[in-house]
């Protein structure tokens, strides 16, 4: 270890493990464990201090002494400042391998459990040009490199369309590229962006909270079909422009809408959209279900690999058409139909009301008339008096937000003791917690990890419990 510029330095770490996050793991010579940001499993590296905590430090990679045989090359030309796709300088493979011992060490270490099967990680098909939804931020203050910043020049005009730098909410990435929605996205961004610059159209100040331009929004169905979604700051009497301009350029787009935001905050839930062009909503159907997607509507966005998660929950759950099966954090409730043609009936909760609305109009569209849905907090209408209303559960299926189950909720699982318990979750920390508070009265049968964001850290896992 040496000192550089007051900034102290961690010289040939040996880095041999992923932890959270998408950080690599090593030790110093003293045994202090050291989380390396910008580095991958393999790579010996000399790596800058950030924070020093009493058992391990947090550092940023400076320098590769020796290169891990695992690396490859980004795909990106924004690799390493977009954070988006962290893991894009280490194989597939790895990213699976690594993925599937953070699920299987959590249960183990976390909820304390040792003794189940872990059924191998399920990759993606595609591991680029997955996602069927993404978000892109205006800013007038581009996100400069560091070499423009010692070039002292004046660089004039600042718009960008990208995304937001990590931990800086107030720069945005200008984005030449991206490799996680498919073709056009590309293309309209930046035909956005440009007519936005060539137009004089005002990009959002995030800062004095002043502009015209704020978001843009695309989705896809498996169509082909879009929907383009923008949130202004405030109305202009050229954004029809804007809105026929992008029209006439994309006929892939099926409906386009736009939301006057003027909040601190990008958030669209309690915003009106409007809609300018087309529908309002996408239609997407999965195995013979129709799903009607709004621009608020929660919809997995991995298409491909959320039908194959679907498929092993069903599988899972082992229905044989007789059972009852509640859904908790149901959603807009796509689990609770797809599993609904295998069961009696089928129960989903969710805290969301535009959410059990459109599980409600999608199982009417569907000609499901097996399945009822519920509004509210979950751990306040999940209680004593809903169960003594609905009949009992023979299966339970689960699937919560990456901060997994309120204990008061855990708790009345174990009251009301369905025969078997499928917890489908994002983060399988807080579903390791969860399992440990289960463990007495349900003994976990297997596991199955669920890569539905390839080039990043992220991975959802299903567990399998039968009731003591």
């Amino acid at each position: 270890m040496r000192k550089k510029n007051k900034n102290i330095i961690l010289e040939n770490i040996k880095l041999v493990s992923a932890g959270s996050k998408g950080v690599a793991v090593g030790k110093t010579l003293e045994g202090k464990t050291v989380l390396v940001s910008g580095a991958v499993p393999g790579d010996v590296v000399n790596a800058r201090v950030r924070k020093s905590k009493s058992n391990y430090y947090e550092a940023e990679m400076v320098e590769i002494v020796e290169k891990s045989p695992f690396r490859v090359e980004p795909r990106c030309i924004h690799f390493g400042v977009c954070g988006g796709c962290k893991w894009q300088n280490l194989a597939y493979e790895k990213q699976l391998e690594f993925k599937q011992d953070e699920v299987y060490n959590h249960i183990k270490r976390i909820a304390g459990i040792e003794d189940f099967e872990t059924l191998p990680i399920l990759g993606s098909e595609e591991q680029y040009f997955y996602r069927n939804k993404m978000e892109f931020s205006f800013s007038n203050a581009r996100w400069l490199t560091q070499y423009e910043i010692s070039a002292e020049e004046n660089y004039g005009n600042r718009d960008a369309l990208g995304f937001h730098i990590p931990g800086m909410w107030s720069k945005i990435l200008d984005l030449k590229e991206c490799f996680l929605q498919e073709d056009p996205s590309n293309a309209m961004r930046l035909a956005i962006r440009n007519y936005a610059v060539d137009n004089g159209l005002e990009f959002f100040d995030v800062r004095n909270q002043s502009g015209f331009l704020r978001t843009v929004m695309f989705r896809q169905n498996s169509r082909g079909e879009w929907m383009v979604l923008f949130q202004l700051f405030r109305k202009e009497k050229n954004q029809e422009k804007l809105f026929d301009f992008l029209l006439e350029k994309f006929p892939e787009i099926k409906t386009l809408m736009f939301a006057i935001n003027s909040k601190q905050n990008d958030s669209l839930y309690d915003q009106e959209v409007q809609i300018y062009s087309g529908p309002g909503f996408l239609m997407e159907e999965m195995e013979g279900l129709r799903f009607k997607i709004g621009p608020k509507s929660f919809f997995q966005t991995n298409y491909k690999q959320a039908l194959n998660l679907y498929q092993k929950t069903l599988e899972f759950a082992d229905l044989k058409g007789d059972e009852v099966v509640y859904d908790l954090y149901t959603g807009t409730g796509t689990i609770a139909q797809y599993v609904a043609r295998k069961a009696k009936h089928v129960i989903g909760i969710e805290s969301v009301q535009e959410s059990i609305n459109s599980a409600i109009e999608h199982a009417a569209l569907n000609g499901l008339d097996n399945c009822t849905f519920y509004c509210g907090d979950m751990k306040e209408i999940f209680n004593d008096e809903f169960i003594a209303q609905h009949p009992k559960a023979d299966v339970l299926i689960t699937d919560p937000p990456r901060d997994g189950m309120h204990q008061k909720v855990v708790e009345q699982i174990l009251k009301i003791a369905p025969e078997k318990i499928v917890y489908v979750s994002c983060n399988s920390a807080t579903q390791a917690r969860d399992l440990a508070l289960m463990k007495d009265q349900y003994r976990l049968v297997k596991i199955l990890p669920v890569d539905m964001f390839p080039q990043t850290h992220h991975v959802e896992n299903i567990a399998l419990l039968y009731r003591i």
